[in-house]
C-alpha cells in the first residue's frame, strides 16, 4: 500500500489532501502535535514540529512527504506571534530535512507548502514564477526564509517542490466561509478600494496539483498554485453576491477594515494586499485546471 506522510495535516488543506488520497486507497500518516484516534487509512504520529523523535520512522519507505506545518497568519502580528509564525515553518522544514538525511529509503518526493503572498502588491500585472517580483515586509520575509530553508537542505535522493499556494476556496472551511457570512448579512461589498487582486485556487485543484506533482518526475522547484484568472476584490465580491442571490452589499472602507481587524485580532493586509499571482509553470507544463474562473468555482462551492 502506498503511504504519504503529511506534516501539519490536520488543517484545512491537510484535510482536503487526506480525503483525496485515502479515497484512492493510499495510507496517510499525519504528523500532529495533538493526540488523534487512527481511522481507516489515516494514522496519526505525535511530533512537536522541531525535534527528532520516533515519528521519523514513518518517513522510511513512504512514497512522499508533504509539509504543511505552520501557525496560521490569521492573527495580530505581535512580536510573539511573528516569532511563532517564523519558527513553526522554519523549524519544521529544517527538522524534516534532517530526518530525511537519516532515512535508508527516503520518500521520492518532498513537497513543501509556501505562499503566493511572497510576491509584491501588484495591481499592474500578473506575477508568475519567471517574471514575478518578490515583495518586502514581514509576510514576504517569512516566505523567503521558509523557502530558503527548504531548498538549502541537502537531500540529493529526494525531488523537492515548493508550492506557492494562493487563497484556497473550499465548500467547508477556509477563506470562503467568512466572506459568505459577510454577503449573507449585507456586508459583502468591495473591501478597501476594491482594486486589489484576489488570487485563489479551488480545493479540488489543490489536491489534483499535488497528485500531478507526485506523478511527474520532471516537476521540481517552485510552482504557483493559483487559478489562471485572479480577479479584483470588487468583482470577486460582486460575483459572490450574485451566486448567493444577495442583491446588494455595503462596502468596507479601509479605515473600517483596520478597526475590524483590530477587534477580531487579525491583520488588514490579508484582505488589502493585491495578489495577482498566476500559474505560469503549471500551464506551460500541461496541468489542466478543473476551475479556471471564479464563476465556475462559486457554482460548485456555494450552496444557494
Amino acid at each position: 500500500m502506498k503511504r504519504i506522510v503529511i506534516a501539519g495535516g490536520t488543517g484545512f488543506i491537510g484535510k482536503i489532501l487526506t480525503k483525496h488520497f485515502t479515497s484512492q486507497g493510499t495510507e496517510v500518516v499525519i504528523l500532529t502535535r495533538r493526540h488523534q484516534v487512527d481511522r481507516d487509512l489515516v494514522r496519526y504520529e505525535k511530533w512537536d514540529g522541531k525535534s527528532a523523535g520516533a515519528w521519523q520512522n514513518v518517513l522510511n519507505g513512504a512514497e512522499s512527504l508533504i509539509n504543511l506545518n505552520g501557525k496560521s497568519v490569521d492573527c495580530r502580528y505581535s512580536e510573539a506571534n511573528k516569532q511563532a509564525i517564523y519558527d513553526s515553518r522554519i523549524d519544521a522544514t529544517y527538522i524534516l530535512g534532517e530526518a530525511l538525511k537519516g532515512c535508508k529509503h527516503p520518500p521520492a518526493v518532498w513537497i513543501n507548502a509556501a505562499s503566493a503572498t511572497i510576491y509584491r502588491h501588484a495591481e499592474d500585472r500578473d506575477m508568475d514564477e519567471a517574471t514575478g517580483e518578490l515583495g518586502t515586509g514581514f509576510s514576504v520575509d517569512v516566505c523567503k526564509k521558509w523557502e530558503r530553508t527548504f531548498f538549502e537542505t541537502d537531500t540529493p535522493d529526494v525531488r523537492k517542490v515548493a508550492l506557492r499556494i494562493a487563497i484556497t476556496l473550499g465548500k467547508r472551511g477556509g477563506a470562503l466561509e467568512p466572506l459568505k457570512r459577510l454577503v449573507h448579512f449585507g456586508l459583502g461589498g468591495k473591501q478597501g478600494n476594491g482594486r486589489q487582486y484576489f488570487s485563489w485556487i479551488h480545493e479540488s485543484d489543490v489536491a489534483a496539483i499535488v497528485e500531478w506533482v507526485l506523478g511527474n518526475d520532471q516537476a521540481a522547484g517552485v510552482y504557483n498554485v493559483a487559478a489562471p484568472h485572479p480577479v479584483p476584490n470588487k468583482l470577486f465580491m460582486q460575483l459572490l453576491r450574485r451566486e448567493m442571490k444577495v442583491p446588494f452589499g455595503l462596502p468596507s472602507p479601509e479605515w473600517l477594515l483596520n478597526l475590524g481587524a483590530l477587534l477580531i485580532r487579525t491583520e488588514p493586509e490579508l484582505i488589502l494586499k493585491s495578489r495577482r499571482v498566476v500559474p505560469g509553470r503549471l500551464l506551460n507544463e500541461g496541468y489542466v485546471f478543473n476551475y479556471k474562473r471564479i464563476e465556475s468555482a462559486f457554482k460548485s462551492l456555494v450552496n444557494r
